[in-house]
């Protein structure tokens, strides 16, 4: 995982609460960063959203289990279907910034 990972479940320097814990592979790159944040900082190009059509691509990583989850499975929980380990709900907010909307 790139970007300024605080911990080892993907929190990052921008969003550290106790529920801050995915982390999302980038369609532009193919690689996770913790937030949107960490991308435009670290990645040296823009941001390139996940088209509707690629839903099924894994692309959210759990960093309590290290489980990937696809698109569409994530935007379908408040927790991970793995270990139950809750999602910080705000992050329902950006999620335009990573996934096209429908």
């Amino acid at each position: 995982m790139l970007g300024q990972s605080v911990d080892d479940q993907t929190r990052c320097i921008h969003y550290h609460s106790e529920l801050d814990v995915i982390a999302i592979r980038f369609a532009c790159c193919g690689e996770y960063y913790p937030c949107h944040l960490c991308h435009t900082e670290s990645a040296g190009h823009e941001v390139r959203t996940w088209p509707v059509a690629e839903r099924d691509a894994l692309a959210v990583l759990c960093g309590v289990c290290s489980s990937e989850l696809t698109i569409v499975d994530y935007l379908d929980v408040d927790a991970c279907p793995y270990c139950a380990a809750p999602f910080n709900p705000g992050c329902r907010l950006h999620a335009h910034l990573y996934f096209a909307p429908e």
